[in-house]
């Protein structure tokens, strides 16, 4: 009798994507690969756990190996993203029954899902209802999130390279305020992601080396924010040195808790929609103090800025991808590959694992002691922690001036069950 097939694995991405998630993407395809007799075919998701949902799944065996190479230098979300959160099993019993019959239909054993807290909870999540309604699975979380606020992990792939963007950045436009102050804009506002956690905004600190340099004032959401003192800091520095940059995270908030740039909608995470903030800073500056300004908000492209990705970023990336499968491989269900940092200088790291209960929907802030005393800086020690985490330029191939960037066919596999319009 012949054998039965090798089971098939799925892989999606979630969350917001980074310059690096497709690297995890290959390092779990190319690594499954090297499996044969454990893994048949990878299927990709089509817009995250959606794709799983709807039967829309991504034949990666379709897509050429160029295609599959030019993962490593393409930025966002190859294979489409999404911001779903399965409810619990027993508040939403179908969505898991529905996950069960597409798998079956597809003899889908493994599952990688790429994402931050919350797609840990969905891996979380999907780690036990095979065993809840009689179909094994084994799901290994493949962690990215450029808020670097996953636990037990020394950072987050994604992290990196948005920290090398936003130093740049600063840095660069720091510059032009400086050539520009003694007649013209003194004040200048860039606006950055972090919702809880400040480690973005804390990496622009690597943009100064002294004090004359900027960002002169770094704003967290773990410092909370005293409108008096910071108009005040802001006053003297424009006069010590002629100007003042500024990176505000977005999540900044007073100490009640108040977010400066809430509002009351809300994404499918039931997160609170942030931005707005800048320009609020820069009306609170310009009427205390009268200065002319320029803001900047950072948004999209600080996560999908490849062309300048650090290459310790994109090494990490790949490697999880890889030590997910490879987990999968030794039998290993419910857990997260996660960094593990052995030395600063040199700079050393190895893979690590955390078992996803753990993971899931928690944050990680930064220490007191990564920021300076007056709460507007960064430490030497934080220093240290960021500074490998930008080194090295994974430059993608340019054409005709730009950076050449992979989209995939998408072929999608045919369809084995009846149409469900549900999701």
């Amino acid at each position: 009798m012949p054998a039965d097939p090798a089971p098939n694995a799925f892989y999606a991405q979630s969350g917001g994507v980074t310059a690096v998630i497709n690297a995890s993407a290959a390092g779990v395809i190319n690594t499954a690969a090297l499996f044969p007799e454990k893994i048949g075919q990878v299927y990709a998701g089509q817009n995250g756990i959606l794709g799983a949902l709807r039967e829309e799944l991504i034949d990666i065996s379709r897509e050429s190996e160029a295609s599959i190479q030019g993962l490593m230098t393409t930025p966002s979300g190859a294979f489409g993203s999404c911001r779903y959160k399965l409810k619990g099993i027993d508040e939403n019993r179908a969505e898991y029954e529905r996950l069960i019959e597409v798998f079956k239909a597809h003899n889908i054993r493994y599952f990688f899902y790429n994402g931050g807290g919350d797609s840990a909870d969905t891996c979380q999540k999907v780690s036990e209802i095979g065993e809840r309604l009689g179909f094994p699975l084994q799901a290994i979380h493949v962690p990215k999130t450029i808020d670097n606020d996953l636990p037990f992990t020394d950072n987050c792939p994604g992290f990196g390279s948005v920290a090398k963007y936003v130093a740049l950045s600063t840095r660069e436009a720091a510059f032009d305020i400086a050539s520009m102050c003694a007649t013209s804009t003194k004040v200048f506002i860039l606006e950055v992601m972090g919702r809880h956690a400040g480690w973005i905004a804390g990496a622009a600190g690597l943009a100064s080396r002294s004090e004359a340099e900027a960002p002169h004032i770094i704003l967290f959401p773990e410092i909370a924010f005293e409108e008096e003192r910071f108009l005040a800091k802001v006053k003297e520095t424009v006069e010590k040195f002629g100007f003042c940059v500024i990176v505000a995270s977005e999540g900044t908030q007073t100490a009640d808790g108040q977010l400066l740039s809430g509002s009351t909608s809300r994404d499918a995470f039931g997160h609170v929609q942030l931005g707005g903030l800048a320009p609020k800073l820069a009306n609170i500056i310009k009427q205390a103090h009268g200065y002319k300004y320029h803001w900047a908000v950072a948004d999209y492209l600080q996560r999908a800025a490849r062309h300048i990705a650090s290459q310790t970023d994109l090494e990490q990336a790949y490697s999880l991808g890889e030590a997910a499968v490879n987990l999968a491989m030794a039998g290993k269900n419910a857990l997260m590959p996660t960094i593990v940092r052995v030395s600063d200088e040199p700079y050393e790291w190895k893979v690590g694992t955390a078992p996803l209960d753990e993971v899931a929907n928690q944050e990680k802030m930064m220490p007191r002691s990564f920021f300076s005393d007056d709460g507007y800086g960064i430490t030497e020690e934080a220093r240290r922690y960021f500074q490998p985490l930008i080194m090295g330029e994974a430059y993608p191939n340019y054409q005709d001036g730009l950076p050449h960037y992979v989209t995939l066919d998408r072929h999608l596999a045919p369809k084995k069950l009846p149409p469900d319009n549900r999701w």
